[in-house]
């Protein structure tokens, strides 16, 4: 069972927000800074996400849709300190790196750990 940690954000369904990104993309990210300090850059701090947040409901519905399993939630009470929404900016690693987020659309996470699970584990 999942728990969502509150339902009464100031977000359009009531869940927190996050800037979720593909393990692709932040490999590419990563590849493309180190091939900048190889390059005699200095070193430089960027963000490397989405630009769009989701919801956890949109990633639990999301999960249900994709996989066609069933998935019990239970909304708890907040967590301390937790933040209605956290989207970054990847504006500096696009004009530093060239880089920008690729495959981190909803169902492009959701398909690809899914796979990853049946093939690897389930």
């Amino acid at each position: 069972m999942i728990e969502i940690y509150g339902d009464d954000y100031p977000t359009p369904d009531g869940t927190g927000v996050r800037d979720y990104v593909h393990v692709n993309d932040l490999a590419l990210g990563h590849a493309l800074a180190v091939d900048y300090l190889e390059g005699g850059n200095p070193p430089l701090v960027v963000n490397l996400g989405s630009e769009r947040g989701l919801s956890v409901r949109e990633i639990i519905d999301g999960a249900r849709r994709i996989t066609g399993k069933e998935i019990k939630e239970r909304t708890v009470g907040r967590r301390s300190g937790d933040p209605a929404q956290l989207v970054a900016s990847s504006a500096k690693a696009e004009k530093v790196l060239g880089w920008k987020a690729e495959h981190s659309s909803l169902d492009a996470i959701i398909e690809t750990s899914w796979r990853a699970y049946q093939e690897n584990i389930g």
